[in-house]
């Protein structure tokens, strides 16, 4: 896991394979001739034996990243202008963006011209279907890179989807003309996106609006139905994990028909005397899960579940301990030689750190808790409700700084919303879902997704009513990078540690919170097109150059610094030769400078300048004041700026200028219309 973010986190980390190589061949040799020479070397071999496996894993991690990188070699990119061009394929995916808009992904075949990609259009997709051809008409650019340093990157992720651009169709799509060849995998992945439009289609139809569509999300992955109001209320109520298929459905959907099958098979007292009813019912839930997998999209989540209840099933099937770290280690394993790149997305952290604190807990439990008396009832209602109760707090808590790392937000009552939803999601609505799942091929899931619906309403009013709560959600700063690896460090230390690792563990988590606590945010932000974002004069408020321009750029960096308002104009004194702009209570002086003739002045006078045209090298280098040009802007993205005690000014953009990793450097892909 290091060294799969080593890779994708740090330009030129795999210059290091040499040294980890170099040193991880001393340590070896220093073991074979210590058990050669037959001597006592105490605890020297075990701590050499643990660091080669540390440098093991870390150069794994480097040589598997570095081969998933080199298979998208070649991966274009579109950039159209302004002007519309014909894109025919096959709809893969029908979605909602942030808007509420519906979202068209589409792929392209390969042709002598490009190997496969895919877009992703705003725009109606009329007549056509998950699975079938299309041709639409759009106006495409590059996916874009993240808008502020550190923030999500979706020119990184549509690298390793082949995803050559983003935009906007002109008119609503229409049937496209015939795809040559056949392909078995494509021919497999079409049916499979019929397959799953039809099932959402067909949920539904037997549904209101607002439970049908969160009935086809939770079931099929479908979430173009979802109304943006309730996928708010449940993520502002902590509810959000519910959108994403993941350990929670796959263990219902696989648990569930585990002991329904088991429980029917016992019932049949000869065959239950001559074998073994569980492993029948191990083999029916793991094919469950299989075709599960596959309905539901194979998101990061749902791989890291099939992983985990695939291999407690086989663990069954072999008569071994099922629920154990090790098995949590080897989905770990897998996911990451399958997508090192997911090592960095908030799914995957979030998935893999609930699930470590729900394991260590229950271990601890077992181990802790004292036995039952001989004549006590088991007491179920308050088993149930205090293990719903202590798996929300446990689940929350893992997820919790995660969640605030990456989305700046905290759910403040997400304990009270999962203790009020759980019960139903758990005892009625998957059940009936997976009920109705299974009876869909005979025509009969009228009755359970009747069920099903009537619980999904009683979920989102709950969820809309906990949203609607003084401070349900409270927006919080952003934190630098290194705050998240030492907080990982740390938690992992912590759970899965022994005696004084577990002491090393929490020093790690409270030296990540101190961090965040006083961690100094920037003083301005400039984004790609020359926006400046800044502290006001009294050093309360935000302000903002220009007010039209750039305003996503703007409210990202705005949220990133847990700031909902909207900013003021900032105020900005001009003439013909530019704009001076105070930051900070007259600290420092920014000019936006657009005729570059008096320039040795501005030098003189300004901190920051940000001209509105590339200087010469030899001008930058004689002027007093930190320049920033256009040309910079555009090679390296926006940037946050810090202003020193000392009177240095840090800049930091979103990538390095010598970056050339291979997301950065795709070719550019000319269509004809």
């Amino acid at each position: 896991m290091l060294g799969c973010a080593l890779y994708f986190s740090v330009p030129g980390s795999s210059r290091l394979l040499p040294w980890m190589g170099a040193a991880l061949a001393g340590a070896m040799s220093v073991i074979i001739v210590l058990s050669r020479r037959g001597q006592q070397p105490g605890r020297l071999v075990p701590v050499i034996g643990v660091i080669a496996c540390l440098l093991a894993g870390l150069a794994l991690g480097l040589v598997r990243s570095e081969a998933r990188t080199a298979a998208f070699e070649g991966a274009p990119v579109i950039d159209t202008g302004e002007r519309a061009v014909a894109v025919s394929g096959w709809l893969q995916a029908i979605d909602r963006s942030g808007s509420g808009r519906m979202r068209l992904m589409i792929a392209v075949p390969a042709s002598a011209d490009a190997p496969e990609y895919r877009v992703r259009v705003l725009g109606d997709p009329g007549p056509v279907t998950p699975g079938e051809t299309i041709r639409v008409r759009a106006v495409l650019q590059p996916p874009r890179e993240a808008v502020i340093p550190g923030g999500y990157d979706l020119a990184f992720q549509s690298y390793f989807r082949r995803l050559a651009g983003t935009g906007y169709a002109i008119a609503p799509a229409e049937p496209g003309p015939e795809l040559n060849g056949r392909a078995p995998l494509r021919w497999a992945r079409r049916n499979l996106a019929r397959l799953r439009f039809a099932m959402a289609q067909r949920i539904r139809s037997h549904l209101p609006e607002r439970s049908g569509a969160l009935a086809a999300a939770l079931l099929t992955g479908d979430r173009s139905g979802m109304d943006r109001s309730d996928m708010e209320a449940l993520r502002t109520a902590g509810l959000g994990h519910l959108l994403a298929i993941s350990g929670l459905h796959m263990a219902l959907l696989a648990g569930g028909l585990f002991f329904g099958v088991r429980a029917g098979l016992a019932a049949i007292t000869p065959w239950a005397r001559r074998h073994d009813p569980a492993r029948p019912a191990a083999w029916l839930a793991l094919v469950a899960a299989v075709i599960y997998l596959l309905l539901s999209g194979a998101a990061i989540p749902t791989q890291r579940a099939f992983i985990m209840t695939a291999a407690m099933l086989g663990a069954l099937l072999a008569r071994r301990r099922a629920l154990s770290f090790h098995t949590l280690a080897l989905a770990l394993i897998l996911v990451l030689l399958l997508t090192p790149e997911a090592v960095i997305a908030p799914g995957f952290q979030m998935s893999f750190a609930a699930v470590t604190a729900l394991m260590a807990v229950a271990q601890a439990w077992q181990g802790h808790r004292p036995p039952p008396a001989p004549l006590q009832r088991p007491g179920w209602f308050r088993q149930f409700f205090g293990g719903m109760a202590t798996t929300s707090l446990v689940a929350g808590l893992a997820t919790g700084g995660f969640a605030a790392f990456h989305f700046h937000r905290m759910a403040s009552f997400g304990l009270a919303g999962n203790l009020m939803v759980m019960p139903v999601f758990s005892l009625l609505v998957m059940p009936a879902g997976i009920l109705a799942l299974c009876l869909m091929p005979l025509g009969l899931e009228a009755v359970p997704l009747w069920v099903m619906g009537w619980g999904l309403e009683r979920v989102l009013d709950m969820a809309h009513w906990v949203s609607s709560w003084p401070g349900a959600l409270q927006p919080l700063r952003g934190a630098p990078g290194w705050v998240l690896l030492v907080y990982v460090m740390g938690f992992a230390g912590l759970l899965l540690g022994r005696g004084p690792w577990r002491l090393i563990g929490v020093g790690g988590v409270l030296i990540a919170a101190l961090g965040w606590a006083f961690y100094t945010p920037p003083d301005l932000f400039i984004s790609r097109q020359g926006v400046v974002v800044a502290r006001s004069e009294d050093g309360a408020d935000w302000q903002v150059s220009h007010g039209r321009r750039d305003r996503f750029a703007v409210r990202v960096f705005l949220e990133s610094q847990g700031v909902t308002a909207p900013p003021e104009r900032a105020p900005l004194h001009c003439d013909d030769w530019g704009c001076r702009q105070p930051i900070g209570n007259e600290a420092a002086v920014l000019i936006h400078l657009r005729n570059p003739d008096d320039w040795q002045t501005d030098c003189q006078r300004a901190d920051l300048i940000l001209s509105e045209m590339d200087w010469p090298q030899h001008r930058v280098r004689q002027c007093a004041a930190r320049v920033i040009m256009p040309d910079s802007l555009a090679r390296q993205g926006s940037a946050l700026v810090w202003l020193q005690e000392d009177g240095r000014i840090r800049v930091r953009h979103v990538r390095p200028a010598d970056d050339q990793r291979a997301w950065f450097r795709r070719p550019v892909l000319r269509l004809r219309d």
